[in-house]
């Protein structure tokens, strides 16, 4: 009996401190520069790009790219700076349509050598070195090469996933890992990891954003896209905003953020300028984290009936999001939802959760939701676009709508643009959203909402579960 207390007491103990811990992840205080909303600034050369994957007359599946070919251009002409944010950045798993990992590495390293005194700041997700349980060749010779490589300390944000991020902290985070001790199958691609990098991937946590920023000429240029140098998603369909101006700087500014909080110092930086009045005619700002789930909340309401709302994305399951949108829709906005099926990640099939839950949700109330034709791409789009006779708001980057991607746990990074609906970066995207939905020119981009039509009340279940609890890869 006496025995038997004492373990009552040590698994109590045990418990309480898992619990503890598990809070502690969930709510502790956000390191500085999480949640930022940037002032506005004057957005100039906003230019909105796409990668399109589509099926042709012949049924023939048929890539279009521009994201990367513009960032490539960007890097051949910095002279002084070049500050990158990248979720994925490897050659890990599926079939590649294009060696992004090895173009941008070799991008990289031309301009490195042409202009010696070229300074390479490169943020970037240890989900690259699994964790530490890999090297990465990329990173490797890009520091080789005297860029300053920041791994993201990812242990400082919030838990997505607080019931496994409780117990790890306590058990396993401060073992440290071992790129050459692997001894366990890689769950991304090719090689071994080790029993530390499996136990760091049910965290969930990532720092998720995808930026590029270089000095040209005597000012600064700026790219955010949802789309990753990642070889396995070079075919997946994505979008992204180039601008010039102030605003850049103020994307410099959130990297050099992660990067304090990262432990490493990156001297030198170019600030941004003091924030004047809100400038006439088209303008943008930075969104990270938090302030993203604000902003597309507060376009979503601002909608008038008669006006349009678009939206394409991978995933969407934030409640706040959807409840606005259905606002909309009883109000008399037209929405058009345009959503990835979510049956395909790398070669794996996919249960469809959580997007044909609220697919179903949204078509009850009547919104017209379409899906994307992927043959084993993703639909990787995050995009929202707000129409009425004279203006339009734009807001893109590299955050699903979702709780995780919305709600200050992931690091992410999108822009809103604001400009007349005949500026010509909203005419390229409303044109894009057009030629998604509609399947023009023998061109396959989507398809009708029965076709992956999904009444099941266990995955409705899941999705609801996973959402709030973070149990889930969404």
């Amino acid at each position: 009996m006496r025995k038997r207390r004492r373990w009552s007491r040590l698994i109590a103990v045990i418990a309480l401190a898992w619990l503890c811990s598990a809070l502690w992840q969930a709510y502790k205080p956000l390191p500085p520069g999480i949640g930022v909303e940037g002032p506005w600034r004057a957005a100039d050369d906003a230019a909105f790009l796409a990668d399109r994957t589509f099926v042709d007359a012949g049924g023939e599946r048929r890539s279009e790219q521009a994201i990367f070919d513009a960032a490539f251009a960007m890097i051949a002409r910095a002279e002084r700076w070049i500050v990158i944010d990248m979720f994925l950045f490897n050659d890990f798993g599926g079939v590649a349509l294009r060696p992004l990992s090895r173009e941008l590495t070799d991008a990289l390293l031309a301009r490195k050598s042409a202009r010696p005194d070229l300074r390479i700041a490169l943020v970037t997700d240890p989900i690259n070195t699994v964790y530490g349980g890999q090297h990465s060749e990329r990173l490797e010779q890009l520091a080789a090469a005297g860029a300053e490589v920041v791994i993201t300390e990812l242990a400082v944000l919030r838990a997505s996933n607080p019931a496994w991020s409780g117990l790890w902290s306590l058990c396993c985070r401060w073992l440290g890992n071992d790129p050459d001790g692997g001894w366990l199958p890689n769950p991304f691609g090719d090689g071994k990891i080790t029993l530390r990098s499996w136990l760091a991937l049910p965290n969930f946590r990532a720092n998720h954003r995808k930026t590029l920023v270089t000095d040209d000429g005597d000012g600064w240029r700026a790219l955010v896209t949802s789309a990753n140098p990642h070889d396995a998603s070079s075919a997946h369909g994505n979008v992204a905003l180039a601008f010039s101006g102030d605003a850049a700087l103020d994307l410099i500014a959130s990297e050099a953020a992660v990067a304090r909080f990262s432990g490493v110092a990156v001297d030198g930086l170019p600030a941004a300028p003091s924030a004047g009045p809100p400038p006439e005619g088209a303008r943008v700002r930075v969104l990270t984290e938090g302030a993203i789930g604000r902003a597309l909340v507060r376009t979503i309401d601002a909608a008038k009936p008669g006006e349009s709302l678009d939206l394409a994305v991978f995933y969407l399951s934030d409640r706040d999001v959807i409840d606005a949108l259905k606002a909309a829709r009883s109000r008399g906005v037209a929405l058009r939802v345009l959503l990835d099926p979510n049956e395909d990640a790398f070669g794996r099939k996919k249960n469809g959760v959580p997007n044909r839950q609220v697919a179903r949700e949204l078509v009850a109330t009547g919104i017209d939701v379409r899906w994307c034709d992927t043959h084993g791409e993703q639909c990787h789009a995050k995009l929202l676009l707000h129409r009425s006779a004279d203006h339009a708001t734009l807001i893109v980057g590299s955050a699903n709508f979702t709780r995780r991607n919305l709600d200050d746990l992931n690091l992410e990074t999108s822009v809103q643009f604001l400009a007349d609906a005949t500026h010509p970066a909203m005419r390229d995207a409303a044109r894009w959203f057009d030629a998604q939905w509609n399947n023009p020119d023998g061109r396959i981009y989507s398809a009708d909402y029965a076709r992956h039509a999904d009444d099941g009340w266990l995955r409705r279940l899941w999705y609801r579960f996973g959402e709030a609890t973070g149990f889930s890869t969404w």
